[in-house]
């Protein structure tokens, strides 16, 4: 197995790719290609490895910035990390992808390389929400600001084949995301989209609610783009608000000092819980490819849980599972024809 790593797309790029590669082929024995310019990757390569662990370096001149416009950034700069990594995978000389560059780009890049699964109409971006009982699959949450019902049926076809592959979850329960648990709450696109999820080949249990979302009662959520990167950024900003209270008020007193030190290990749950080092990326599903998209911020901690959740895929076999799974609902992302009097 060889994971493609974009090695120019983090805030910080290079360093935590080259760190993150580096640990993970130790970790792994498998190789790394990282993909980047050669002139800043080399060096910095070299002095973490000198030649023992599979990490080798593919020529890359241009850099997708996070400023960069997906698609003019990407005409503009042809041989970007992005575009040369997702061209080795379509070549087959690796089995994944995974950048924590701009997504617009990966999406773009992505989508021009390798084309969608046949059937898809859209690909999703996906990502793992800690919940009270473990984690969800929440998608799409960013890559399409506008759908159609049919759009969500297949993102939610596809979370709960990932949630079945990647999380262990047999039957994975999915709801779809509204105002209220009632079948005639929500938007338009909700109104329409429930009907098609009840004939999905998927274990639907109906609307949910945001809350319910974090209290575990869901495996899978499905939403538009809009409304899905709103939750990912508020929920985001509700966890670094929770834990900068915590901090300040546990330094407040000699006596909450003490409380702290003793609820260290609670804490350490709770931080891991909700650190993104822990996911490393999220995946674009409906490309026909496996490609992962990190956080901006990503250090060298996450690109290796990155690599770690992209070799994952790759040995569940996922890109074949949901190619299948997608055939086998199309009939389901069209509305039920009434039926005329013979």
């Amino acid at each position: 197995m060889t994971i493609i790593l974009d090695a120019m797309g983090s805030d910080e790029y290079p360093d935590p790719e080259v760190q993150g590669a580096v640990d993970a082929a130790r970790a792994f024995g498998e190789e790394i290609i990282l993909v980047g310019d050669e002139a800043r990757v080399g060096p910095k390569l070299k002095a973490l490895n000198p030649g023992s662990l599979p990490v080798r370096i593919v020529h890359a001149p241009d850099v997708l910035e996070m400023t960069d416009k997906p698609v003019a950034g990407a005409t503009k700069k042809p041989q970007n990390s992005m575009a040369v990594g997702l061209e080795l995978v379509k070549q087959g000389q690796g089995s994944a992808f995974v950048t924590a560059g701009n997504t617009g780009g990966a999406m773009f890049n992505g989508l021009k390389t390798l084309g969608r699964i046949k059937g898809v109409l859209r690909p999703a971006l996906t990502a793992l929400f800690p919940t009270k009982t473990g984690r969800c699959v929440v998608c799409d949450i960013g890559a399409n600001a506008d759908c159609r019902p049919e759009f969500l049926v297949q993102f939610a076809v596809l979370g709960s084949l990932y949630a079945k592959k990647m999380l262990g979850i047999e039957t994975p329960r999915v709801g779809l995301l509204s105002n209220g648990e009632e079948s005639m709450k929500g938007n338009q696109l909700v109104k329409d989209t429930f009907p098609l999820l009840q004939r999905a080949r998927i274990n639907f249990i109906g609307n949910v609610e945001s809350k319910e979302v974090f209290q575990g009662k869901v495996d899978v959520v499905v939403t538009d783009g809009f409304t899905g990167n709103v939750m990912l950024k508020t929920s985001e900003a509700v966890s670094r608000l929770m834990i900068d209270v915590l901090k300040e008020e546990l330094r407040s007193s000699p006596v909450t000092s003490l409380g702290a030190l003793l609820a260290k290990p609670a804490f350490g749950k709770l931080r891991k819980m909700l650190s993104p080092e822990e996911v490393g990326a999220a995946p674009l599903l409906g490309i026909d490819g496996l490609v992962f998209v990190g956080h901006g911020r990503s250090n060298a901690r996450a690109i290796f849980s990155a690599v770690a959740v992209a070799r994952q895929a790759v040995q569940a076999d996922l890109l074949s599972s949901m190619r299948e799974e997608i055939q086998a609902n199309l009939a389901a992302v069209t509305p039920a024809q009434p039926q005329t009097a013979q």
